[in-house]
């Protein structure tokens, strides 16, 4: 679920044996891909929030997917280490030599196993279900981003992701299908809009998976109609829309559009299809019980 590509930072690389406390915190918190794994954990908690979920559920919500995304960015950081150095990532700690490749490792794993019961506590399948979206981005980082089926990770855990929130609520709901689809379209979207940018380091390291196989112009045009299809599901899905909803898709075809011509800023307008997204989801509240 690291929908967001991180931005590159100037710095000089870390001394290796780090052994301050505050050093260890920064490197940590620099490793785990903190933009990303921010918003998709304040997404989540946004929309348990709208959903209805009691202060307990949520505060549950939070610390399931935070923990969840902290152990998919500290393994991917982990896993990369060695493709960072060659393409000369100064924002990556581990490549760096900020800290220690062990220590990240086992941060990883540590955040992930935390994860488990944090998930559960929700009930056994909203848990399951959100241990496997976690598990696939594991996957996407473990080998499956250099393959066709890079996109799968993506797609499988955002629909799962929103599976969690909602069958979490009393009852154990099953959520609406639109809102699964919507999600997974979200994901793929995303998917393709992380990794326009980094096309050209991720071909010298070996890395190609569908957009790098496909190409700029056509990763780019994926991405928008992913984005924007999704877009469609929120508002119509739960009919009839609302006014809101139609406004907002409205704004997701112009920007859907300027992110299919951009040059480039496509990456940041396709990005605001996704935020676009994120505001339509979280706005369809408690609507999105099925």
């Amino acid at each position: 679920m690291t929908a967001y590509r991180e931005v590159r930072r100037d710095g000089a690389p870390g001394r290796p044996g780090v052994t301050g406390v505050g050093r260890w915190v920064r490197g940590l918190a620099g490793a785990c891909h903190p933009e990303p794994a921010a918003a998709v954990t304040v997404l989540a908690g946004a929309l348990a929030i709208a959903t209805g979920r009691s202060g307990w559920g949520v505060v549950l919500v939070v610390a399931a997917v935070g923990a969840g995304q902290l152990s998919v960015g500290w393994s991917n950081d982990y896993l990369d280490r060695d493709r960072d150095r060659v393409t000369g990532r100064a924002d990556k700690p581990v490549a760096a030599g900020a800290l220690p490749a062990r220590g990240v490792g086992l941060a990883a794993g540590a955040a992930a196993v935390s994860c488990v019961p944090l998930s559960l506590a929700a009930g056994w399948w909203p848990g399951l279900a959100h241990v496997v979206a976690v598990a696939a981005a594991w996957a996407y980082n473990l080998g499956l981003k250099a393959t066709r089926a890079s996109v799968v990770p993506y797609a499988v855990a955002f629909a799962l992701l929103a599976a969690f929130i909602v069958g979490g609520l009393p009852g154990h709901p099953l959520a609406p299908w639109w809102l699964l689809a919507a999600g997974a379209l979200l994901g793929a979207g995303a998917h393709f809009a992380n990794v326009l940018p980094d096309l050209a380091d991720d071909e010298q390291t070996g890395v190609r998976g569908l957009p790098h196989r496909l190409g700029d112009r056509p990763s780019r045009l994926l991405s928008a109609v992913g984005l924007l299809a999704a877009s469609a599901l929120l508002v119509l899905g739960p009919w009839p829309p609302t006014i809101l909803g139609l406004v907002g898709l409205a704004a997701a075809v112009i920007l859907a559009a300027g992110a299919t011509l951009a040059g480039t800023a496509a990456f940041r307008t396709t990005i605001a299809v996704a935020g676009l997204d994120v505001a339509l989801l979280v706005a369809s509240g408690t609507r999105l019980r099925s």
